[in-house]
This record gives C-alpha cells, structure tokens and sequence, in this order.
C-alpha cells in the first residue's frame, strides 16, 4: 500500500513540475511578444522591468479579486499575502475594488 502511495505522490509531484514549465514557457513567449512592443525607448532609460511587473501585479490583483467576489482577506490569501499589503498594492496600482451587492 505504502509503495502505491509514494508512486501516486510522485506522479503528482512530477505532473506539477511538468505543468510548471510548461506555464513558463508560455508565459516567456508571451513576455516576448510584450518585451517587443514596450521596449522602444526612445533613447532614454528603459522602464521596461517596471511596466511588465505593474502588468502582472495588477492582473493578479484583478483575478484574485473576482475569484474572492471582491473580498480583499480572501484574495490576499489567494495570492499569499498578507491583506494590508495587498490593500496598499491595490492603492499603488490603482485598482478600486466594489463589493457586489
């Protein structure tokens, strides 16, 4: 029974890993496509990095809220942190959030 259980977690671990690169993969071509359009500089110091992250913060932020029906706690959890920083990120970000009524 023992030997049936570890094989299953294995798989399990080795499905996630296999699921995690793939992820990454897609996600690189997609930076690529978005690393094209914004790098245009125009001579001047590259924002990029801060751009492509704020994109990715706000995006997440947005998910997290729709998932959690707009309860902060809930999609601060969703993400892993704690729900005044996320309230502060959203502040950052710009992001407004309403409750459903």
């Amino acid at each position: 029974m023992r030997a049936k259980k570890k094989n299953n977690q294995t798989s399990a671990v080795e499905i996630k890993e296999t699921l995690g690169m793939t992820v990454e993969e897609i996600l690189e071509k997609k930076l690529e496509d978005i690393a094209t359009v914004l790098s245009a500089s125009g001579g001047r110091k590259s924002t990029l990095h801060e751009e492509v992250m704020n994109m990715v913060e706000k995006g997440l932020f947005r998910i997290a809220l729709a998932r959690s029906n707009n309860v902060k706690s809930t999609a601060a959890n969703f993400l892993g942190i704690n729900r005044n920083t996320f309230t502060d990120k959203m502040a950052k970000l710009g992001i407004n959030c309403e409750k459903n009524k």
